[in-house]
């Protein structure tokens, strides 16, 4: 299983950026696909989830209405539209993929229930 995160970079309040997590070595359309981030300092948290066809979308509540994730299950790849960015969303962002059983509903939130994690790519938001 390899999930590889991109797209990040340096912008600009309010500017927009698009991450991809490409997947690779497994069943990628089958599972949910989660996007992560951790600030310096700080503990890794949710920032949005998608099901396996798309037809649920979970989002942290500091991202919603500014931030959209989608899959492309043909393309094995996921993405994570930014748009209306803070210097708040400053951080690491991963994505991240589980096969295994989760026995509770919100498991998508809690990094520790994912077995395989994409690199990480940068974003800083700052004028």
């Amino acid at each position: 299983v390899q999930l590889q995160a991109s797209g990040g970079g340096l912008v600009q309040p309010g500017d927009s950026l698009r991450l991809s997590c490409a997947a690779a070595g497994h069943s990628f359309s089958a599972y949910t696909v989660t996007w992560f981030r951790q600030a310096p300092g700080k503990e890794r948290e949710f920032v949005a989830a998608i099901t396996d066809v798309g037809d649920r979308l979970y989002y942290a509540d500091s991202v919603k209405g500014r931030f959209t994730i989608s899959r492309n299950n043909a393309e094995n790849t996921a993405y994570l539209q930014m748009n209306r960015m803070k210097p708040e969303d400053t951080a690491i962002y991963y994505c991240a993929q589980s096969l295994r059983f989760h026995s509770f509903s919100t498991w998508y939130r809690f990094p520790q229930e994912y077995e395989y994690w994409g690199q990480g790519t940068l974003v800083t938001v700052s004028s």
